[in-house]
């Protein structure tokens, strides 16, 4: 396993850097009652409130697409979001949404490929999400296979998944695929050490989207916080950010 590389830098008195120069979040969990997320219609819109006053503009939803867990169809969701954006109207709130989803990669979803059309955003991106115990074996198959579909490989919060090393990350990037970081990884909602292996990809250049990953309230409340930290405006400096484009 490889060593990570602490950054040195501190976070001195900076002032914060809302989200309104990225423009768009493409993760996060705001239909409500189908997965993990928003539990109800009501607190869906509280989130986006506070998501839209943190600088927001666009809103890309991506409900849990899981064999074991989340069933959902690209019926369900899309009739959720079409819910979802009424009352947004109905409540004179101005915010785009959309709908995608967050595919886990496992041996049903592997089966679906070229089978299936799945939710994409932008350039034809899918968002894919690993299992935070080990990657599927089959990893590299499923990339190739989807990217012979057409499609842009996101992969959802690399920083995650502790197994990973230098290499493995190398490898995927080298394969094609975009790495999207969460906002709440940076202030160490998950733990330490998903925050070094954070700073870490912000400072290799690795990160190409940046999302809110939200499921709740909680969540919402927190990223405020993310604006004022050194790694937040690095990688809002470095210029390797693509939510604009989406």
């Amino acid at each position: 396993m490889l060593k990570w590389n602490f950054l040195k830098g501190k976070d001195l008195n900076l002032s914060a850097i809302d989200f309104s120069s990225i423009e768009i979040d493409l993760h996060s969990h705001l239909i409500p009652g189908i997965d993990d997320g928003a539990e109800d219609l009501a607190t869906s819109i509280e989130i986006i409130k506070i998501l839209q006053k943190l600088g927001f503009k666009k809103l890309i939803t991506t409900p849990h697409v899981m064999s074991d867990f989340y069933k959902n169809t690209s019926d369900i969701i899309l009739k959720g979001v079409k819910n979802l954006r009424q009352e947004l109207k109905s409540q004179n709130i101005n915010i785009q949404i959309h709908a995608a989803a967050e595919y886990y990669i496992d041996y049903e979803f592997e089966q679906k490929i070229g089978k299936e059309d799945f939710l994409v955003f932008g350039d034809n991106y899918i968002l894919i999400e690993l299992s935070f115990i080990e990657a599927p074996k089959s990893l590299n198959d499923i990339i190739f296979k989807l990217q012979l579909e057409g499609y842009k490989i996101i992969l959802a919060h690399p920083e995650r998944y502790l197994y990973f090393g230098d290499n493995d990350y190398l490898s995927l990037i080298r394969r094609g695929v975009f790495f999207q970081l969460n906002l709440l990884s940076l202030i160490d909602y998950y733990s330490p050490r998903v925050r070094i292996r954070a700073e870490d990809l912000i400072q290799k250049e690795m990160i190409s989207f940046i999302g809110s990953d939200c499921h709740n309230m909680k969540h919402a409340s927190l990223y405020k916080k993310c604006q004022n930290k050194k790694s937040w405006h690095d990688l809002h400096n470095s210029g390797k950010l693509l939510n604009y484009t989406l």
